[in-house]
């Protein structure tokens, strides 16, 4: 039964691809992105787990079967009523109950929901076994970008925020790729993606600090809806070394396209090194909540916190755009009541237009809104240490 479909599917894909290619071949701009889309990508994406490869031989199962019943059927449909049209003396019948048919269409159908049940519950149930997982990975949506926090495993303890490449969000306010540029990854490219060892049990727990968001990287067969309040799993089995893509697969705001997911697998060697080499950077950035920093030491950090974070949306120069409030000459900046600004990114206003930004350490917060209370025009003098933004999460 396998090789059947099988052989189908490579017919179906074959047809379709040069339909495809013959239509818009000629559009073509970028290239396939290994792990990700490809172009004029009519299958699903290439597995490399194996629930990934059962959801493929499941849906095209599933594809065919149906197709089979549904020719089958308006074939039989068709014909009858084409033999035994009026126009040719054809009579309608009279007849009332027949038994054989009565049997014949209440136990076919139930042979073929058994036919499709069994290989799809084998499925689902292997989807939801997150047992014996080798690493357990926390993963917090959140307006617009994912934190990783590793819980389990080897790496216990790592954690770090991943957004889209601060260079193709740029590109993509801009209009996007120049005429002739060719960007594979484009709006894919994160700063920080998720690294994992390979043929390893991964667990992942999905949840939100704001809205509804999903990680999906479809190369897994993996698709995780992450709620706020609640706590949901799945997991998967990287079974080749590569990089993997996906995105947040929930509606969850109007940047909604720039919550790339980016999955590295490496070898066990390569994640031990990077989990060594993570754990010295996150030594060298601890900071003491407690300490009391210098005006010119915490503006410093202050820019290159909103280098990294906010430059995007408030812009440069502060002014801010569209739906974007500005932080140049903003009341609430230069509000003597620091603790106003400092709730804004803690807890995010007007509708999540700004999101909230609790995942940022304490020292980070502190930093950014001393910068912009004494940049630009604005010329406060007033700083914010990190003890105030802890006191203020309570």
């Amino acid at each position: 039964m396998k090789s059947i479909l099988d052989k189908l599917t490579g017919m179906l894909l074959a047809a379709g691809a040069w339909a495809s290619t013959a239509a818009y071949g000629a559009a073509r701009t970028v290239n396939d992105l290994p792990g990700g889309p490809s172009v004029n990508q009519l299958n699903l994406q290439a597995p490399v787990t194996k629930i990934a490869e059962d959801q493929a031989w499941l849906h095209w199962f599933m594809l065919i079967l149906c197709t089979v019943i549904f020719v089958a059927v308006f074939s039989v449909m068709f014909y009858s009523i084409w033999k035994h049209r009026k126009s040719v003396g054809h009579k309608a019948a009279n007849f009332h109950e027949s038994v054989t048919v009565e049997v014949v269409w209440t136990v076919v159908p139930f042979i073929i929901v058994i036919l499709m049940a069994l290989p799809a519950t084998k499925v689902v149930v292997a989807m939801k076994d997150t047992t014996n997982a080798d690493l357990t990975i926390k993963v917090t949506g959140m307006q617009w970008k994912w934190g990783y926090d590793y819980l389990k495993g080897e790496g216990e303890g790592i954690g770090f925020i991943s957004a889209l490449d601060r260079a193709q969000r740029e590109m993509s306010s801009n209009g996007g790729p120049k005429a002739g540029e060719v960007v594979d990854d484009y709006l894919l490219k994160v700063d920080n993606p998720l690294v994992v060892p390979v043929n390893k049990k991964v667990r992942i727990i999905t949840t939100a600090n704001d809205v509804i968001h999903a990680w999906t990287v479809p190369a897994f067969g993996v698709q995780q809806a992450a709620i706020p309040g609640f706590v949901r799993d799945t997991w998967f089995r990287a079974e080749k070394i590569g990089s993997y893509y996906g995105q947040c697969d929930q509606l969850c705001g109007k940047e909604h396209a720039y919550m790339p997911i980016h999955v590295k697998v490496v070898s066990a060697a390569d994640y031990s090194e990077w989990v060594t080499g993570e754990k010295k950077k996150m030594a060298a950035k601890a900071d003491d909540p407690s300490k009391v920093w210098t005006a010119e030491d915490i503006i410093k950090r202050g820019e290159k916190v909103y280098a990294t974070n906010c430059v995007t949306c408030h812009q440069p120069h502060g002014k801010g755009g569209g739906l974007v409030k500005p932080l140049d000459g903003s009341p609430v900046v230069l509000d003597g009541d620091k603790g106003k600004q400092i709730a804004v990114l803690l807890n995010g206003q007007n509708n999540a237009t700004m999101p909230s930004w609790k995942a940022l350490s304490d020292t980070d917060i502190a930093a950014v809104i001393t910068y912009t209370k004494n940049n630009w025009s604005n010329k406060t003098g007033q700083l914010v240490q990190p003890a105030e933004v802890a006191a203020a999460r309570h």
